[in-house]
């Protein structure tokens, strides 16, 4: 079966500008999302998603032709999940323990049966933007729910950290609020005269847990430079990981551009081939 997952961050929903006004560009960004034809959509900054009886949840259940979910979140820019039922089934699981203490966003994991071992666990996640030390403890926390129903698992969003490896941040692009919680700190005496070192600690621990970037792994299959276009306007922020056992099951990875002013964030589409799929190994949570 052949899966396809977009990961969007939304900007303010899609419904407001940066200082709150109003700005619906939901068409613009459900143009870009019906473009790849997604059977998982993962979106990030759902804000003002929750109101009126989730109007724009259900706006964009129709717009998508998709069922959808979202996660609390104590910050009121929480993360949503929709999944197409005629491919993936009626979810079999929707977990958002502890996910409003836990997680500054908010965080929720859906289980789906695609006739593996295991159910495939799914989760839209948007780590803090403030502390990389934060960030670490949420992706270690994300990981272990992810993990929750066994080893197949995605964990895609706005991971707001340079990926484990590639190409440095654009320095001359960053907002310095966002040079303070994503660098290595460094004496301020030494700045004029060595390159900031990007706090790669993040994406070091998604992948302590076991998780592969999906972009990087095709990169070095293929070396194709496209692979690693930032998706914000300084940094390759939005990621999409899997376990292991889903790495070999991995197609292709694109980048989702286009209206250009759908949002600050680029999006991403990474197919799966779920035959492809690892299952020589499965255990289950302990």
């Amino acid at each position: 079966m052949i899966v396809t997952i977009a990961v969007q961050n939304l900007k303010r929903g899609g419904l407001f500008d940066a200082d709150g006004g109003r700005e619906d560009r939901w068409p613009q960004l459900a143009k870009r999302i019906t473009a790849v034809d997604p059977d998982l959509t993962l979106l990030q900054e759902a804000e003002g998603w929750a109101d009126a009886g989730h109007r724009q949840l259900v706006r964009a259940e129709h717009d998508l032709g998709m069922d959808g979910l979202l996660a609390p979140s104590r910050s009121g820019r929480g993360t949503a999940l929709l999944y197409r039922r005629e491919t993936l089934g009626r979810r079999i699981a929707w977990n958002t323990d502890y996910t409003d203490t836990e997680m500054h966003h908010g965080f929720g994991v859906a289980g789906f049966d695609v006739g593996l071992p295991a159910p495939l666990a799914v989760a839209s996640v948007h780590l803090t933007p403030y502390s990389a030390d934060k960030a670490i403890t949420e992706a270690d926390f994300a990981a272990s729910r992810a993990y929750r129903h066994g080893p197949y698992c995605i964990l895609a969003g706005d991971i707001n950290y340079a990926p484990a490896a590639g190409p440095d941040p654009a320095w001359d692009r960053m907002r310095p609020y966002n040079r303070g919680a994503r660098t290595i700190l460094t004496d301020p005496a030494l700045h004029q005269q060595t390159a900031p070192v990007p706090d790669r600690r993040v994406a070091w621990e998604l992948s302590a847990n076991g998780l592969i970037d999906t972009a990087w792994h095709l990169y070095q299959q293929t070396g194709d430079d496209a692979l690693l276009c930032r998706t914000g306007n300084d940094d390759r922020i939005d990621q999409l990981w899997v376990s292991a056992p889903l790495a070999p099951a991995v197609v292709s990875y694109t980048l989702l551009d286009t209206p250009a002013d759908a949002s600050d964030h680029h999006g991403l589409a990474v197919v799966l081939d779920t035959d492809r799929i690892d299952i020589s190994r499965p255990w289950t949570y302990r």
